[in-house]
């Protein structure tokens, strides 16, 4: 896969824009995001612009605008179809992180909105698990904001400034969400126990 996302790096400005935006919209519209590798693209597009194959500002908009438009159609498909999306997911492991991302959509609200779009996987559910739990639109929309917006920025600037190093990148990227993932379910943790002994005791 990552030869084949290699090539990208090649491609005419148009095909490139194209397919990012195509991967990070789809990465978090109606669970697609499973099978997408919607942060590899965006830095790999900011790659490309660093070595002249297309514009840093046009990728910027692009990948902000395909994020944002990815996450409204996930929430929209998620308050509309429901739990039935849930039996898309199959495989065992993927079920206990849905169910994880759940719980943490739970206890922190807009906040897991915001931190779920800088871990993997959790990134491709989050929109749909904030539909299907009937968060307000306009909440969803305003932690989505920040999340995406700083997701897309950062990917590419990351992309941009590695350039063909960009495999580095990706790497630190998917380290940093697993250790963002630990200290939310740490921090979780935490306040729940925190809660519960402060109900025995009252």
């Amino acid at each position: 896969m990552s030869d084949v996302l290699a090539t990208l790096l090649d491609q005419p400005p148009w095909v490139i824009l194209t397919i990012a935006a195509l991967v990070v919209f789809g990465e978090c519209a109606i669970f697609v995001g499973m099978v997408l590798p919607g942060e590899t693209v965006a830095v790999l597009a900011g790659a490309a612009a660093a070595i002249g194959q297309t514009s840093l500002a046009s990728v910027l908009v692009v990948v902000l605008a395909a994020a944002i438009l990815g996450d409204n159609v996930g929430y929209a498909v998620g308050r509309f179809a429901g739990p039935r999306l849930h039996r898309r997911v199959t495989n065992p492991a993927r079920r206990q992180r849905l169910a994880g991302a759940e719980a943490r959509l739970r206890l922190r609200g807009g906040l897991a909105v915001f931190l779920g779009r800088w871990t993997p996987f959790v990134r491709s559910v989050m929109p749909s698990l904030a539909g299907i739990s009937r968060m307000p639109y306009a909440k969803f929309l305003a932690w989505d904001l920040l999340g995406a917006g700083s997701w897309a920025v950062g990917s590419v600037l990351a992309g941009y400034a590695a350039g063909r190093s960009y495999e580095q990148v990706v790497d630190w990227f998917g380290t940093a969400g697993a250790v963002l993932l630990g200290a939310l379910i740490i921090v979780g943790v935490g306040v729940w126990s925190w809660r519960r002994t402060a109900s025995a005791r009252a």
